[in-house]
């Protein structure tokens, strides 16, 4: 099983996102878990509302810090937002590192709807990149080559 870690700033929308997305695609194949630089006091109420809607399962996990997490052992860290790429620490073991930046739908102003939006587009740019990655021959490409294909998702 590939341990995946997702990180963000807050740890309160896209990190939550992407975590209970690739558990549940990933089932059985993959863990993902997610973790902030900065984790904000609650996981953004739209976050948890747009994966319900999508029927993905979410534990109900309070944001949490990344303190800690730098000495597990990660097959896959991936940051979702400019800022936790640049305070990513140090990881033993040689993770595959990648960044699949992308807009923070928290900081979206607006009605409800435009909010309500602006998650969905998040899960759904979320869920396309993590089905790229679950289509990658994982355990037939060598490290370079992996990470190369896992950063180039984040480019699309």
């Amino acid at each position: 099983m590939f341990r995946v870690l997702f990180l963000c700033t807050g740890n309160s929308a896209r990190s939550q996102m992407a975590e209970a997305l690739l558990n549940w695609k990933g089932r059985g194949r993959f863990h993902a878990e997610s973790a902030g630089s900065r984790p904000a006091d609650r996981v953004n109420p739209h976050a948890v509302e747009t994966l319900r809607e999508y029927n993905v399962p979410w534990s109900g996990r309070a944001p949490r810090s990344i303190d800690g997490l730098e000495r597990e052992p990660w097959d896959f860290v991936v940051t979702v937002c400019d800022r936790a790429k640049e305070s990513c620490p140090i990881f033993p073991g040689q993770p595959v590192l990648a960044h699949w930046g992308m807009p923070d739908p928290a900081e979206v102003d607006g009605d409800d709807a435009t909010k309500r939006a602006a998650f969905k587009n998040a899960c759904l740019l979320l869920s396309r990149r993590i089905d790229l990655l679950l289509a990658l021959p994982l355990e037939q490409l060598e490290r370079l080559a992996l990470e190369a294909r896992v950063r180039a998702i984040g480019n699309g």
